[in-house]
């Protein structure tokens, strides 16, 4: 197949081109490096140049925090719904959408509502369409992922409150292996929580990193939710994945169903491997 991989640049964009390449694919890669301007994408006769010859796309474009032009309603929802109805228009039939787990056009925060309206702009289309909605992505390369190894080497593991929130780590390997399956599958049209299959709260999750560093246990820190919202808004420009509403979306972490997703990829996923202390893309 020939396939427009948008956000090619990104952390599961980077894991998608190789493994797609594997499979046989032809891959057309999309990203501010060459070209693919999200921010300049925004009408569905923009994308019909870009979608000549394909027979999918893939869109795994996505920000944590908003910075100059970079604006989640205009790289989440505007930009990918003019996507979406240039594909319905004269462009490939079966469209693939990484969203993100939780996202609502209702939510509380603006990336999830961003991604729901994206989300919901597809799934009105006739198209063979999947929106696939991963939990916390682990894996080389992962900025999240990095950043919770730090913390987890801290003398005291942060937590935020009670540390009642559900985790479910999927690994990148599962979420390449999602892609590459629903490109291929008779069944389209399905929304999928993309978890793995262990539950852990943020304070569990870290004390899991902590061990596989060799790191002797530590402690909990638990943190105020209000003190933290105040910090993440305080450095917030200092480190784009410590946002007020990464937070947000942390505290109102829930459990979710695995089943459809085993169903889906024909085994259980993967346990979340953990990675060495430093890693490089």
């Amino acid at each position: 197949m020939n396939i427009l991989l948008t956000g090619a640049g990104g952390f599961i964009g980077r894991h998608l081109v190789p493994a797609l390449a594997a499979a046989g694919h032809r891959v057309r890669p999309l990203s501010r490096r060459n070209g693919g301007d999200f921010a300049r994408l925004l009408s569905a006769a923009d994308w019909l140049p870009l979608l000549d010859g394909m027979d999918a796309v893939v869109n795994c474009v996505g920000i944590i925090a908003e910075r100059g032009s970079q604006r989640f309603d205009t790289l989440h929802h505007r930009a990918p719904a003019a996507l979406f109805e240039a594909c319905a228009r004269a462009g490939p039939q079966r469209v693939i959408q990484l969203s993100a787990l939780g996202a609502d056009a209702r939510a509380g925060t603006a990336f999830h509502r961003s991604k729901g309206a994206a989300d919901d702009s597809l799934r009105s289309l006739p198209l063979d369409w999947f929106v696939l909605r991963p939990a916390l992505v682990h894996g080389r390369g992962g900025a999240s992922a990095e950043l919770l190894m730090r913390l987890a080497a801290l003398p005291l593991l942060p937590v935020i409150g009670d540390d009642d929130q559900a985790l479910q780590p999927i690994h990148i390997d599962d979420v390449v292996a999602a892609v590459l399956r629903a490109l291929t599958g008779a069944e389209t049209r399905l929304t999928l929580d993309l978890v793995g299959p262990e539950t852990h709260t943020p304070g569990s999750w870290l004390a899991r990193l902590r061990a596989a560093q060799g790191l002797p246990a530590a402690r909990p820190m638990h943190i105020p939710p209000a003190a933290a919202l105040a910090f993440a808004r305080f450095t917030r420009h200092l480190n784009p994945v410590m946002q007020p509403d990464t937070l947000r979306m942390l505290l109102s972490a829930r459990a979710h169903d695995p089943a459809p997703f085993v169903r889906f990829l024909g085994r259980a996923p993967r346990i979340a491997e953990t990675l060495p202390a430093r890693s490089t893309p």
